[in-house]
């Protein structure tokens, strides 16, 4: 029988995302999965009450947090990461294309402060790399697609997807970010669905679909073999032009601009000016 790990999800109402405090009970050895920061974007102010919940938690449940790991660079919110390796000691990790995302969008930003190689993060992982957890491992799954460096985690009989899948009935993330692409996502989401149809699966976000009362963020792999936008066998192209016209009829994430220059750094701020102000930058666009 496959192990089954301990599993807390902790929604955040403001941003619709979940961060996850996953643990083996044996050895009370703890991962925290796509922390999140809270972050007003009118004031600039930063707090850290998500962070606490996550902490106090493990504190708890007497857990000792080895890895912080990031699904991908969150385009919608901002990573507490730092937070919780300054409390903890715990090892920071990421899928090991997130330097092309870096690359991708640091000139946008500014960010020659960049570690060279992926530096901003302790650990770059790859398909197939392992990750000790007490008596389970973290394996990694490359899932392409949403963005290039898009990675699921399988401890256990769980695996958190990240922003590949949503629950069943809402459908399938989004495309168009640059370095998307929606043939990789396919791709990617049925490597997932090949999965035994009871594994566990664990979303980023929910944003509750019509007619359902309540948020969501577990599912198995038998019932996202019914999502909506995957039911019936829908052809890779019939999905990949599903998909390119549900993207070009999106907004922009509210917290586009100020999550991504912050989580291409691993979660940390800009350098302070010589004043000690930290600023966030933000492109305008002149018609």
């Amino acid at each position: 029988m496959t192990a089954a790990p301990e599993v807390c999800g902790f929604f955040d109402s403001a941003t619709n995302a979940v961060t996850y405090l996953v643990w083996d009970s044996a050895s009370r050895e703890a991962v925290v999965i796509d922390p999140v920061l809270d972050f007003d974007p009118a004031s600039g102010l930063i707090e850290h009450r998500s962070v606490r919940k996550v902490l106090d938690g493990a504190e708890d449940r007497q857990l000792r947090i080895r890895y912080v790991l990031e699904t991908h660079a969150h385009a919608d919110h901002l990573s507490a990461a730092p937070a919780i390796v300054e409390a903890t000691g715990a090892r920071l990790g990421i899928g090991a294309r997130i330097c092309e995302v870096q690359k991708a969008f640091a000139p946008l930003f500014g960010a020659d402060d960049l570690k060279p190689d992926g530096g901003d993060f302790d650990i770059l992982l790859r398909e197939g790399d392992t990750l000790p957890l007490g008596e389970l491992r973290i394996e990694v799954i490359e899932v392409p697609g949403h963005t290039p460096a898009d990675v699921a985690y399988c401890i256990g009989n769980a695996v958190f997807v990240g922003d590949s899948l949503f629950m069943p009935d809402y459908g399938t993330a989004r495309t168009d970010f640059p370095g998307g692409d929606a043939r990789q996502l396919y791709r990617s989401i049925h490597k997932l669905l090949n999965l035994p149809p009871e594994t566990r699966l664990f979303m980023c976000h929910d944003y509750k679909a019509p007619g359902r009362d309540e948020f969501r963020w577990e599912t198995t792999v038998g019932a996202e073999r019914e999502n909506v936008h995957l039911v019936g066998g829908v052809t890779e192209d019939a999905f990949v032009a599903m998909r390119e016209s549900r993207d070009a009829a999106l907004a922009t994430p509210r917290l586009l601009l100020p999550s991504i220059q912050v989580n291409i750094r691993g979660g940390r701020f800009p350098p302070p000016q010589p004043d000690g102000s930290r600023h966030l930058r933000i492109p305008v666009q002149l018609s």
